[in-house]
């Protein structure tokens, strides 16, 4: 949360009080998001050192599928934190978004073998919307 001002190591962030800060610890979650976004920001700023062409290609024109596929899948193990209308509109969703990514990153590689890393990962979120109606 850079740009948030910090005191003894602790960042400070929105408070429901007249304050508007606090400089409570951040939670585990919020810290796991922002060191996942983090890692996601240079996952992207790589890709645009692989080549165009070939594997490598594919791979960079699916970042953004890529991302989105994990962090659909991080979203849903948090699910539990919704009211019931909540988490159906976010399984709904998640849905929606895996079907599009996943789509868009096997037409890419159409007739080829998409890499068992991928394959895994939307093998993953698939998993991971499946179980959340359980």
């Amino acid at each position: 949360m850079s740009g948030l001002p910090s005191h003894n190591g602790r960042t400070a962030v929105p408070d429901s009080d007249d304050t508007g800060l606090s400089t409570e610890p951040v939670g585990e979650d919020l810290l796991t998001w922002h060191i996942l976004l983090g890692r996601w920001i240079e996952f992207a700023r790589s890709a645009v050192a692989l080549p165009q062409e070939g594997d490598a290609g594919l791979v960079r024109e699916s970042v953004a599928d890529i991302i989105a596929l994990q962090a659909v899948w991080f979203a849903l193990q948090h699910l539990d934190e919704l009211n019931n209308d909540q988490r159906a509109l976010g399984v709904a969703r998640s849905q929606v978004l895996i079907e599009r990514h996943a789509q868009a990153i096997r037409a890419r590689w159409a007739g080829d073998q998409l890499p068992s890393e991928l394959t895994a990962l939307i093998d993953d979120a698939q998993r991971a919307v499946a179980s959340s109606g359980d």
